[in-house]
């Protein structure tokens, strides 16, 4: 696999980069090298876990924990979008956590699975890691391995590939025709030259027939970041407790509507391409029902495992739940149900420019919502712009501004009064 890298990786951060970060936020850095064919297209990015923005190498420890925050983030923190779009995702596994829940959370047809030699290429745990093998190929899943895979032992496992890696600067003279040979016998199974690192090294090897090549002389490994937000970890393991019980579906989209990161988080990770949804997802409701009570409880027991303990709802999310609730309740017997659920979803995510420390067209941009949700957020137009330009003359306390647009809608003084009172008292009442 490519953990160690040069020196000289490129990286790619936000707007607010992790080096700008103040004290205590937190930042997910993945790195991605891309994987091309023979005609120079990318097929692939290889996702690498990095430390720090500025980091060139793999963290020292390789444990399930870190494997599950590397697929959370690349689903719902950084998005999949930024990081291999319509391509296929190439993750290292570990051997043991082959039957891991962070791989119930991924479209497997847009994951490959990089296993790594067994210790000591013991028998019994080459056995074990080919019955989970078999398995993950069912579900959909497509697995590569280093050279180790074409020895004797890994017999097993050669029918289960879809790639075999070699790293071309580690493959002794004379032995690359051996192993091409040796996987003739495999005619579905292609090999995927890693480290090639100049000219040379391409033709040599695309002159023998390889099928796919990695490293610096297509292009450094480069470095994705974003600022993770995390939600309130009590209303984490509040929805925990709901789905466990399968509670009515809008009993749990309640408690989504109390906490806008979560929510955040929810509709990037089921609109992301590495789901592989068809269409877009754009209500708490439909993403709670497309889900299913089995889907949506792994994803949150994730996010719980990467959600630090004392994370608390910031004052920027009582914000924006206020503005989400005031919102509502203004649409409420002007719209319809699903109308008044979407005002709910621009009072909420009208703060995201704050609450992820990027530019508000950047932050829009890693999310699909309703083309009349857009509308408002962007330009304060459309049927909800009237209703967010309400909400926030009510925050400066203007009254010329509150009157233009509650006079446009019908509303009086007095409901847009009590909207406010009602939607800060629901605030309150959360505990924000």
């Amino acid at each position: 696999m490519s953990s160690q890298q040069s020196p000289m990786e490129s990286t790619t951060t936000p707007a607010s980069t992790a080096a700008d970060a103040a004290p205590g936020e937190n930042y997910a850095h993945i790195a991605r090298q891309p994987i091309l064919d023979r005609q120079q297209h990318i097929i692939g990015y290889e996702l690498l876990a990095r430390e720090s923005a500025t980091s060139t190498q793999a963290p020292t420890q390789h444990t399930r924990a870190s494997d599950t925050a590397l697929l959370f983030h690349a689903l719902s923190s950084i998005s999949s979008e930024n990081l291999f779009g319509d391509k296929l995702a190439f993750i290292n596994v570990r051997l043991e956590d082959l039957d891991g829940e962070h791989l119930e959370i991924v479209f497997p047809e847009r994951i490959v699975l990089e296993l790594p030699r067994a210790a000591g290429d013991d028998a019994a745990l080459i056995a074990e890691a080919a019955t989970a093998m078999q398995s993950l190929r069912d579900k959909g899943f497509r697995l590569a391995a280093g050279v180790h895979a074409l020895t004797a032992p890994y017999t097993a496992w050669l029918p289960l590939l879809s790639y075999v890696q070699i790293d071309v600067q580690a493959l002794p003279a004379g032995v690359l025709p051996m192993l091409v040979k040796r996987m003739g016998a495999f005619p579905k199974l292609q090999i995927l030259a890693e480290k090639v690192e100049t000219p040379e090294n391409f033709k040599e090897y695309f002159d023998a027939g390889l099928h796919l090549f990695q490293g610096y002389y297509f292009a450094r490994p480069q470095t994705v970041s974003a600022k993770v937000v995390n939600p309130a970890y009590a209303t984490v393991l509040r929805l925990i407790d709901l789905v466990n019980k399968h509670a009515e579906v809008p009993a749990i989209e309640e408690v989504l509507k109390q906490d806008p990161t979560l929510s955040f988080k929810l509709l990037r990770y089921i609109n992301s391409s590495g789901f592989g949804l068809m269409t877009e997802i754009t209500s708490f409701r439909h993403a709670v029902v497309i889900l299913g009570y089995k889907k949506l409880l792994r994803w949150l027991v994730l996010l719980l495992a990467i959600t630090p303990g004392s994370s608390a709802a910031s004052s920027q999310a009582r914000v924006a739940i206020t503005r989400g609730r005031m919102l509502e309740l203004l649409a409420q017997g002007q719209m319809s149900a699903a109308d008044c659920d979407n005002a709910f979803v621009v009072g909420v995510f009208s703060m995201l420019d704050a609450m992820l420390g990027v530019p508000l067209e950047r932050a829009l941009q890693e999310i699909s919502l309703a083309d009349p949700v857009m509308q408002a957020l962007r330009d304060r137009q459309g049927p909800f712009g009237p209703y967010l330009r309400i909400v926030l003359a009510c925050e400066r306390e203007d009254w010329d501004e509150i009157d233009l647009h509650a006079g446009l809608l019908g509303l009086s003084q007095r409901a847009v009064a009590l909207a406010h009172l009602e939607a800060l008292a629901w605030a309150e009442n959360l505990g924000l």
